[in-house]
């Protein structure tokens, strides 16, 4: 089968296409062929060497396309049936058959294009995750996302309106992504470097009950600093590659408030039910209409360097999507 790999880590243009034999799914599994993959920054920490995995190796969190066989013990899926799946934990995305747990593939949204169901499990299913299970958000409780207009970031203002958050604010890095990320469920968007001089005046001046800061670097250091006693910042990626933060146990104490991390591809290898809900979720949602996932561009598999440079530049807003076999 044909399928783009990392054969040593590096820049864009290490990505290699190659022929690799076909997976096959083994108990419990499901092997799926792909038609599309969605391209996320997860998959650029891969390339660049931050995770140790063998290789060559093939990327991909996230697929859509259909059921080509069924591992032993997997029921309520059928051979040919369309479905979205989370591919996180192994990877192997970026090819024409890739082989999950059974309990990260739930049935394609109906009426849904598969191209925009590759796009929903990895940030829709996350977004309702950080909300629900880590976070716990409440009916009264103001909260801020950064990088607002991205793939996540698109989701996570979206999924805090539908579960119940009083005020959403997002933040973006710069001018021309305010517009786009309004139209993600924000009561507000205002640019990275001026939410810190206005915390008092989006809060009441409590400060942020939950801060989502897939940013890193200084901006984590500040909304740690913009937070209410009780609130909670979550931390899940470092897109500005800036030094680590550290929290002292007896700092977080004296001050009232919590510093969570969430991994999602942790997360799916050890609570697989959780995430299977949390996706059938998101599925059900972008079915109704109550959460929209924008697919800004799609570009065949063999332009994934292409899909990395994009996402790298950081003037992306929404999702991008690789052709695989359509």
């Amino acid at each position: 089968m044909k399928v783009v790999a990392i054969p040593r880590f590096g820049g864009a243009d290490v990505l290699e296409v190659m022929d690799l034999p076909v997976p096959e799914s083994g108990p419990g599994e499901v092997a799926i062929d792909v038609a599309y993959a969605g391209a996320n920054y997860a998959e650029i920490l891969y390339r660049r060497g931050a995770v140790d995995v063998p290789l060559p190796f093939v990327p991909g969190i996230e697929v859509a396309g259909r059921v080509r066989a069924l591992g032993e013990g997997v029921s309520g899926l059928e051979v040919g049936q369309p479905v979205a799946a989370l591919t996180i934990v192994n990877s192997g995305g970026y090819a024409e058959v890739a082989v999950t747990d059974a309990r990260l593939v739930v049935p394609a949204p109906e009426g849904v294009p598969l191209a925009t169901a590759a796009a929903l499990p990895s940030n829709s299913t996350t977004a309702i995750l950080v909300w629900d299970r880590i976070a716990r958000v409440r009916g009264d409780e103001v909260v801020l996302v950064h990088a607002a207009a991205g793939g996540v970031g698109s989701q996570l203002g979206q999924a805090a309106r539908l579960l119940g958050a009083k005020r959403v604010v997002g933040t973006v890095g710069s001018p021309a992504k305010v517009e786009a990320a309004k139209a993600f469920g924000y009561d507000e968007v205002l640019l990275r470097g001026e939410f810190a001089e206005r915390v008092g005046e989006l809060t009441g001046g409590v400060g942020f009950d939950v801060i989502v800061d897939p940013v890193g670097g200084e901006t984590r250091r500040a909304s740690y600093e913009a937070l209410a006693n009780g609130g909670r910042l979550i931390a899940m990626g470092n897109a500005s590659n800036g030094d680590d933060v550290s929290f002292g146990a007896n700092e977080l104490w004296f001050a009232g408030k919590a510093v969570m991390g969430f991994n999602l591809a942790a997360f799916s290898a050890t609570h697989p039910e959780v995430v299977h809900a949390a996706l059938a979720r998101a599925a059900d949602a972008l079915a109704a209409g109550d959460l929209r996932v924008d697919v800004v561009d799609t570009l065949p598999l063999e332009q994934a360097a292409e899909a990395h440079r994009r996402i790298e530049s950081g003037a992306t807003t929404g999702k991008l999507v690789l052709e695989v076999a359509p």
